[in-house]
């Protein structure tokens, strides 16, 4: 599939998606949501995808909105695109696959609220992070406000969206935005070497693990564990669990084949 604004690569079980706007920093138009939307299906589909990295082109991650466009929204323009946006970001969330964000740069606005909804997030050493929309007399319109407190505490999520101030990187790890933080010219080789460990383990297996941690957090822990013990007993039924301790007792790498 052919697209304007991003790009997809694929090797080794990885899918490299990179958000390719590097004279606009990346910022998110209608347009790119729609292709990353129909991207996100696409990779959904792909087998040969395993595990997915998501970033920017140049030096920016993603900066933010496109502010040309934001400008000329009015009540209905504006919920459309908070729809759409959270509609993406919802399906990036649901992927039976994991998301790990190398944020190489800018995640700004949209940016930040983009790598919030993958499943980790790794930052270059100059990246720079923040939820800048009250400065533009608007909100985080795609799930900021929600995904920042879970992630790092509401007291936390306040400060950064009240003031809208920009973060640097070690900040963010400090405060649990996100997971490493390596020089930049490592940080591409890391994030690859993580998503190539997790193509390698069993695909339905980090499907179901992915689905219990995301909704076990909006949940009591009963039901949390209840729906982990569904998924565990679902996963006993797989060739992926007879393979996987297979493989473990006859000391071999296991070959999963999804099923």
């Amino acid at each position: 599939m052919d697209y304007k604004n991003i790009k997809l690569e694929k090797s080794n079980g990885v899918g490299v998606l990179t958000i390719n706007r590097p004279d606009v920093l990346n910022a998110l138009n209608d347009e790119t949501i729609a292709e990353l939307d129909a991207c996100f299906d696409h990779i959904a589909a792909d087998d040969e995808i395993k595990c997915v990295i998501l970033t920017g082109a140049g030096k920016a991650f993603v900066a933010g909105a496109d502010i040309g466009e934001l400008a000329v929204c009015d009540v209905i323009a504006g919920r459309a695109k908070c729809d759409r946006g959270q509609s993406l970001l919802f399906k990036m969330e649901k992927l039976p696959k994991a998301i790990i964000a190398a944020i190489n740069g800018f995640a700004l606005g949209g940016g930040c609220e983009i790598a919030m909804a993958c499943d980790i997030r790794l930052a270059s050493a100059k990246a720079k992070l923040g939820q800048p929309e009250v400065t533009l007399g608007i909100i985080p319109g795609y799930g900021g406000t929600q995904r920042l407190a879970r992630l790092v505490g509401y007291g936390k999520a306040k400060e950064w969206i009240f003031t809208g101030d920009i973060y640097p990187a070690d900040e963010a790890l400090r405060i649990g935005l996100v997971d490493q933080v390596y020089p930049p010219e490592e940080l591409m080789d890391k994030a690859m070497e993580m998503a190539q460990k997790i193509a390698s383990r069993g695909p339905l297996a980090v499907a179901a693990a992915k689905e219990a941690v995301n909704r076990g957090i909006n949940v009591t822990l009963d039901a949390g564990c209840e729906h982990e013990a569904a998924l565990f007993a679902g996963i006993c039924a797989t060739k992926d669990k007879e393979e996987g301790t297979k493989a473990f007792l006859e000391k071999r790498k296991a070959e999963f084949v999804g099923r």
